[in-house]
This record gives C-alpha cells, structure tokens and sequence, in this order.
C-alpha cells in the first residue's frame, strides 16, 4: 500500500530530483489538439524528460489553444481553421504528437510527416491497413521516425511476461485470452468514439489493446484466420448502425495458438446500479502451466503477474522496474517509458524495446478482419490523398 501511494504521489508531483534543466538542443513536440489524453501521456512524461519541450499546441479553437497552453506550459499555441497546418509548418517543430480522433490519424500524420515531422501517433494508428501501410512507407521516405502509441509496450510488466513466455518455462504456448472493458458512462453518449466517421467502436479503443497484446505475446506467431467473432451495437440509433460497444472474437494463429479476445466499452451496470470491476488481464495457457498478468493497460499504479507451473504452487511477480538495471524509476508511468524509448528512436539511439511498423500494419489487419467477421465492416477510409507536390 505504501508503495501504491508513493508512485501515484510521484506520478502526479515527480520528485525534483527528477524534474532535470531542458538540454540546449531539445526535441520541440508539437500537439495536435487539446485531447483529454495529452496530459497524462505527453505533457506529464515531458517534466523528467531532459530532451523533450513542450513547444506548441494547436485547436480548432483559437482561444481552447491558448487557454490549454497556459495550463500545460506549451510556449507557443495555434488556432483557427489553419492550426494544425500552421502548427506543422512552423520550422521549430520536430515532433508531432498527433492525438487527434482515429478518422483524422492519417490525414494529419501524413501531413506531419509531408512537413518533415517525426510522428508520435495515438493508437489505433488508422482506421485501415492500408493507411498505415501508406504512413509507413513515406516515413521510411522521408528518414523519419513513427510510433503507435501502444505505451503498455514500454513498460517492465508485459515484457516480463513475454520473457516468462520466451524461457520455455512453461513449454509452448497453447492458448491465449485478453479483456479489457470499461465501466458504463465512461464514454458519455456524445463522445467521439460512439461516432463511425471518426473511427469509433469498442474493437478501435479497447479492442485494440486486446489484439495487441494477443499479437505480441504470441509472436513470433501470427494469426491466420478469424475463426468468429459477434458484436453488440451501442444503440439501435441508425448512426450507430456500425458502431460496437462490445466484441468478442476467436483466432486462429500459427504454431496452434488459440486466441480469445473480449472488450466492452460501455459494459453495463449489475442490477442496473453497481458499477462492473474493468477487465484487465491478459491469460496464456501453455503445455506446462499459466501465466495471468492483471492490470497489462496502467501497470504502473498496480499490476501482479501469476505464475502457475502444471503440479506446483504459484508465484507472483511485479515488475516496475527493469531487472537489467535498464533506465526507469518505479513511478514512471507507460508513458513515461514510451517517451524516453521515442527519443531514444529519433536520436538514432537503439531504445529499450520498440513497436515495429509491422506490429502496426498487422494489428490493424486483424482488427479489419474482425469487423468483417462480426459484419459491423471497417472504419471508413480517409478522404484524403497525399500528394508530393502539395
């Protein structure tokens, strides 16, 4: 408990130790959009960052911009119909952080990157395979650096128990099931991730995370096949027609691999009152025994990892810190490890651990997959068309 308190206590207020002078030459991130999301994954992380600034924000609303500026100690706001192009073609700007609804993620990457911008993506990175594969290659291009923004990824946690998994202590893998929800009224009806034009549904939010992780503790196997897969829609309203709150789907993956994945955005209240504990929890089942990690979204406030050999008593493991002596503090957030490994990756340094442009490409694969499955059908294309000569 003692622990539990000091991390969140750090996670909020860094120790000045920690809080380090800006280098001379820091990366200058730009950010799309005022999100909910950008003080907890970016503005937060930049504190104990010595190379990264806080240099600007842009918004449709010239005064959200400037307001949201102030607040978060961005130095420089952008504003109006033109902010987001403004805010790119301002020469200072090496970075992009593109926090923006999954509809606009390709349009203002591409952009980004047609300006000469490393790209910091929130995931899901597209609403297509194909846009991704699009950002990545011009990427490549342009000699410049693209992460989706899975930032579990980063953390100790998970890739503790891919390499329980790697050892072969437990044998091969047989099976593997992950689930993440969130409790009813997390997203209030009029968020944007009830809305089909910009890439919403539970199998583009949570979802996502679920066939991520599937993805990754299972590699180097991939799925061949989606066995089944259902949906609830949100509502019976005609604009939600192609909207999931909810999915469940069984995969087919090389080597035997069973997957079972399950998200639900909106889960609903027991009795119609008390509020549903999320799911949380990623569960291997291999020849010689299980491994359950709880908590593999936000390990870094609490997470336990279970160990249970076929005929022996389990153990439990923690990880908040690398056991190699790998840089890290025990409250530094997923985020915070995905930042440090982003620039590691921009600075042409080799980072920690890394989500490979190919994870991305074959996540949004088998989400496509899924949709056409359970006949919900793929998140529309973006209109945009990239052009070099723009």
């Amino acid at each position: 408990m003692l622990a539990f308190i000091s991390r969140v206590q750090h996670i909020s207020n860094p120790p000045s130790s920690a809080v380090q002078p800006k280098d001379k030459n820091a990366l200058k991130f730009g950010c799309l959009g005022a999100a909910n999301i950008v003080p907890g994954a970016l503005v937060n992380p930049a504190k104990t960052h010595p190379d990264v600034l806080l240099y600007a924000v842009a918004a449709r609303d010239k005064a959200r911009a400037e307001e949201f500026a102030r607040k978060h100690g961005f130095q420089k706001s952008y504003g109006g119909a033109t902010g987001y192009q403004d805010m790119i073609d301002d020469p200072e700007v090496d970075v992009i952080y593109n926090p923006l609804p999954n509809g606009l993620h390709f349009e203002w990457t591409m952009k980004a990157l047609k300006g000469g911008k490393h790209v910091l993506l929130e995931k899901p990175a597209t609403d297509t395979e194909d846009e991704a594969r699009q950002i990545f290659a011009l990427a490549e291009k342009k000699g410049l650096v693209v992460l989706e923004a899975f930032h579990y990824r980063f953390h100790p946690s998970i890739q503790r128990v891919k390499a329980i998994l790697n050892s072969k202590e437990l044998g091969a893998i047989k099976s593997i099931s992950a689930a993440l929800s969130a409790p009813e009224g997390t997203a209030k009806p009029d968020d944007i991730r009830w809305k089909y034009e910009l890439g919403g549904g539970s199998t583009m939010d949570p979802g996502s995370y679920t066939i991520n992780v599937l993805n990754y503790l299972a590699s180097p196997s991939k799925s061949k096949s989606v066995m089944s897969a259902s949906a609830e829609h949100y509502s019976s309203a005609p604009q939600h027609k192609q909207i999931d709150k909810k999915f469940t789907a069984t995969v087919n993956l090389e080597n035997d691999i069973l997957g079972e994945l399950f998200s639900d955005l909106n889960e609903s209240r027991i009795f119609g009152v008390i509020p549903r504990i999320p799911k949380l929890k990623a569960v291997i089942h291999c020849e010689g025994g299980t491994v359950e990690i709880f908590n593999f979204l936000i390990p870094h406030f609490y997470h336990y990892i279970t160990v249970t050999p076929t005929g022996k008593r389990s153990r439990v493991e923690k990880a908040y810190k690398f056991a190699d002596g790998s840089k890290g503090e025990e409250w530094w957030t997923t985020y915070r490890y995905q930042l440090e490994a982003f620039v590691e990756k921009v600075r042409s340094r080799k980072p920690q651990t890394w989500v490979e442009p190919q994870e991305t490409i074959d996540n949004m694969k088998l989400i496509e997959e899924i949709y056409a499955k359970d006949g919900f059908g793929s998140r529309p294309h973006s209109e945009y068309e990239y052009h070099d000569d723009e």
